[in-house]
């Protein structure tokens, strides 16, 4: 894939997806520039890093950022799974702005080098719970909705001037954000009876499924939804 020299931006490239991403991009010789906030000392070398609460003022993210950038991944995401009944005005807040307002407000600081790049690519994280009825999800799949909704106006809008939006959407990916789905041997048993390819993600099928939606191979792919999910979202093999 070509990315070499190319400015990437990741947000939230500390551990799980996004952590694998900046491996794969720095393998391929890209310009990493992360906001996350803490760093991780599995980075390489060639990581620029702004440590930035996400949820707070991002102003400062348009003065990190090279005159051109070439790709922006919104890696940041949540996992919160609750009855209906369970579920808080709150819960629902704190997801959309996490999923969905932290996207808006990086985005819009990084607009101007990303027109600049004259080729660009925006990566957004959904899930597969967005287009699945799966119980226990409201919360999450309504902000993951919207990050899908999101994607395919900014998709449109950006368009004209060059700038590529896709999103892929994951089902239960092994990441600390999934630990507790995941941490016996029974929850991994049963997660992998799921999926009709009878096993869960790894961080690299999603972060390489991303690395391509960054490269010129891609290019001519925006407004997508693609879904990384062992066949979950499509498929009924029983």
């Amino acid at each position: 894939m070509n990315l070499k020299n190319k400015n990437i931006l990741v947000v939230g490239g500390s551990t799980g997806i996004g952590l694998s991403l900046i491996k794969q991009l720095s393998a391929a010789g890209a310009n990493i520039y992360n906001i996350s906030r803490n760093g991780s000392v599995e980075w390489p070398a060639n990581v620029n890093h702004l440590a930035l609460d996400i949820l707070g003022d991002v102003t400062a993210t348009a003065a990190f950022l090279p005159q051109q950038l070439h790709g922006l991944v919104y890696s940041v995401g949540s996992i919160n799974l609750k009855p209906f009944n369970r579920l808080s005005e709150d819960d629902f807040l704190n997801d959309y702005r996490l999923n969905v307002l932290g996207a808006v407000k990086v985005i819009q600081q990084a607009l101007k080098p990303l027109k600049s790049a004259a080729g660009a690519s925006i990566v957004l994280i959904s899930s597969v719970a967005a287009r699945t009825g799966m119980s226990f999800h409201a919360s999450i799949a309504s902000a993951k909705s919207a990050v899908e909704g999101l994607a395919l106006s900014l998709a449109a809008e950006l368009a004209p001037s060059q700038v590529r939006v896709n999103v892929v959407a994951p089902s239960l990916t092994e990441t600390p954000l999934a630990q507790n789905l995941l941490n016996t041997p029974e929850k991994k048993e049963a997660s992998a009876k799921r999926h009709p390819l009878n096993k869960y993600g790894q961080p690299e099928d999603i972060s390489s499924a991303v690395a391509y939606l960054l490269a010129d191979e891609s290019a001519w792919m925006t407004g997508q939804v693609i879904g990384i999910d062992g066949g979950l979202g499509k498929l009924k093999t029983s």
